[in-house]
């Protein structure tokens, strides 16, 4: 068990700056109040408003024939450009937000005031740990308290009155590089969270702590241990069997990374698990398997962590097909019967709905193209295309890794009947690194290799630039079928707002704010917010006015990127909470100028010889945050700007930009590698120079 502190305000002061205003009182949440959630309709008390997480608002008051009257009211600037993916939560006249590095505010939910505010002052070198930035995706509340998961591995909870800390806890086991980016989930007295770090091979596991005191209550595994020490449970010992192979000293990933799930009728609570590490089948298992409890929706006693069932929508995944996306809870009349389904649109393609009390495939059908499955068996198992199991020999596989559907939160609305997310039709060549090797308590090497990918990179890319393309839908779970869809300019999106006003909320990387007709998917309402609200979006009533708030920031220099510009959307440096309502009156400032844009790099004259090196130096070391083949990710390294090159040794060896994620590289590699590193980005820059700018 790990250890409690007890902390209060005189002896955390170190880590705390607070401002505090009175208000009328703390965030009163407990199980009675979120159960019955929908007679509080004017709140926001959890990650998705109730514990089914349907992100639908019953508030109308903003609604398809007066959308058009919507303005911003008041907003915040966040200090640190990172990505921004949390919901906040409005609880009583107060909200409560979380930013980069955790840091979490309190604000008059009406004017925008801040109350207080906490730093918990996370370790900045967790930060080289973070596959995909410094996120975090959320808060939750109860009795009076904050609870906060950190990056580097911590939940604490404050006090929400005062923002001063009451306890913290230890979650992680030092081995592997674990971090947190998920939102605590709160129900019955209990806190549940789980973790990151399969992109590192760590060995997944969600623990569930007294939300009073910090002490841990219960730790179900997601994939198994070593046998030699002996299984934590049943379910570990019946998961071994899928297993091949030392798996245990890989790791074995299955990180419960983002969405977890509780149903108060059955007291049942879901994890959405994640994809294996290192990513090739041969490497974690060598004679195969299903692995589990890899890319699986898990159902536990929410009282004990104990299994009660499973459903894996990908055995033997080597594709990093996570299910660790958005879990929906609804009651749905399929087939003239009312059944209580969990609803998920996970990376793989397939749009799922399950009996949430047994497990049962209810029905499963592709949202997207996909071509890693021939369809769904009479066993409900995938079929899987032989052809997309890759070996050294590069393989083009859709979706690629970043899915069909990622984290940004998918919403429900009872009145449609239609379930709504981003959509993401793309391409990726996977292969294997031949020469793979793994440290555990490394974040590097998914197992994958860019070698040999020159033989199909421009086959890859004509096809991914003919074929690539996203949208939004809106999805009837029932039927398995697409009601309608909204494509987007340009590629990436954000999470998802329903409401009883018939109304859809959404942003796009177009640096926009929208509302659609959540019936017919028309657009109603569209405001240029200078960033990205790539979060899902709260609505909430005080003194009779309905508000929208969502955070707006894709982080890492989005700002410098072609995509917007080309739109003539201009963006700023600065990430933003934004409020929204009726009449409101606020304004942002003005963007400034940020100089002539993106600036073609000068050949750094390598050898092919050390080119090469640097790629495969790149694919162990930074893909995992920056996309591979250098296409993406937290920030699109093709395009560096020239004060970037040139502080390039500073920035990986030195750790000059460690306040931003970006901590030293130099335990790891050489100068000599750092800039191989370059020279293959710069190559990568000059390679792709005419596709870059017509981005």
């Amino acid at each position: 068990m790990r250890q409690v502190k007890k902390l209060f305000l005189a002896a955390g002061a170190a880590a705390l700056a607070i401002h505090m205003t009175s208000w009328a009182g703390p965030a009163e949440v407990d199980h009675n109040r979120l159960t019955a959630a929908d007679q509080f309709p004017g709140q926001w008390m959890a990650p998705g408003r109730t514990y089914g997480e349907q992100r639908f608002s019953p508030l109308s008051r903003i609604n398809a024939d007066n959308v058009s009257e919507l303005d911003l009211t008041w907003f915040a600037d966040l200090p640190v450009d990172r990505g921004v993916e949390a919901s906040p939560l409005m609880i009583d006249g107060v909200l409560y937000n979380i930013e980069p590095w955790n840091v979490t505010v309190a604000y008059d939910a009406k004017t925008g005031e801040e109350l207080w505010r906490f730093d918990p002052q996370v370790d900045r070198e967790k930060g080289r740990d973070a596959c995909c930035d410094i996120v975090t995706r959320g808060l939750a509340a109860w009795n009076g308290k904050i609870i906060i998961a950190t990056l580097d591995g911590r939940v604490i909870a404050v006090d929400a009155k005062t923002g001063s800390p009451v306890w913290s806890v230890e979650t992680f086991d030092p081995v592997w590089p674990y971090t947190i980016t998920g939102a605590p989930r709160v129900y019955d007295g209990k806190v549940v969270i789980g973790n990151a770090g399969a992109e590192g091979a760590a060995r997944g596991y969600v623990t569930a702590y007294d939300v009073e005191t910090g002490e841990q209550i219960w730790r179900f595994y997601t994939v198994p241990g070593n046998p030699a020490d002996g299984f934590e449970s049943e379910a570990m010992e019946m998961a071994a069997k899928t297993w091949t192979g030392e798996w245990w000293k890989r790791g074995g990933g299955g990180t419960v990374w983002d969405s977890i799930v509780y149903d108060p009728e059955l007291d049942l609570v879901y994890l959405g698990v994640g994809n294996g590490g290192p990513w090739p089948l041969r490497y974690r298992s060598p004679a195969g398997g299903d692995n589990l409890f890899l890319s699986s929706i898990v159902a536990l006693r929410a009282d004990t962590g104990e299994y009660v069932w499973h459903y894996q929508t990908v055995p033997g995944d080597e594709w990093d097909y996570t299910a660790t996306q958005s879990m929906i809870l609804a009651d749905l009349d399929i087939d003239g019967r009312q059944r209580k389904v969990l609803m998920q649109a996970p990376k793989n393609g397939f749009f799922y709905v399950l009996d949430r009390a047994t497990g049962e495939l209810i029905s499963a059908e592709p949202y997207v193209a996909m071509n890693w499955a021939l369809g769904i068996d009479d066993d409900g198992r995938p079929i899987v295309n032989p052809e997309a199991r890759y070996g050294e020999t590069p393989v083009i596989v859709s979706p690629g890794p970043a899915g069909g559907h990622n984290w940004n939160p998918m919403a429900y609305s009872p009145q449609t009947g239609l379930a709504y997310f981003p959509v993401t039709e793309m391409y990726m060549a996977y292969s294997v690194n031949p020469d793979f090797e793994q440290t555990p308590g490394q974040m590097s090497q998914l197992g994958i290799s860019t070698t040999g990918y020159d033989l199909t990179r421009k086959a890859a890319a004509e096809f991914a630039a003919k074929y690539n393309k996203t949208w939004l839908t809106a999805w009837d779970p029932v039927a398995q079928k697409e009601s309608w869809r909204v494509p987007y300019p340009v590629r990436g999106s954000g999470g998802i707002l329903a409401t009883a006003g018939n109304l859809v909320f959404q942003g796009t990387v177009g640096g926009t704010f929208a509302a659609y007709r959540a019936d017919d998917g028309e657009k109603v309402w569209e405001m240029p917010v200078q960033q990205v609200p790539i979060a899902a979006p709260i609505s909430y009533e005080i003194d009779g006015e309905q508000y929208i708030a969502v955070n707006a920031g894709w982080g890492g220099g989005l700002a410098h990127s072609t995509s917007a510009k080309s739109l003539g959307f201009p963006l700023s440096e600065s990430p933003r909470l934004l409020v929204f309502k009726l009449g409101g009156t606020a304004e942002l400032p003005p963007v400034a100028d940020d100089g002539p844009g993106l600036i073609r790099p000068e050949d750094t004259g390598a050898s092919a010889e050390v080119i090469a090196q640097g790629e495969q130096l790149y694919a162990d070391y930074c893909a995992a945050c920056h996309g591979e083949q250098a296409r993406g990710g937290i920030k699109d390294l093709r395009m560096m700007s020239p004060e970037t090159h040139a502080e390039f040794m500073d920035i990986v060896i030195g750790g000059s930009r460690r306040e931003m994620g970006m901590a030293s590289f130099a335990d790891l590699i050489s100068e000599d590698d750092a800039q191989a590193i370059r020279a293959y980005l710069v190559g990568r820059a000059n390679e792709d120079w005419d596709e870059i700018i017509a981005e």
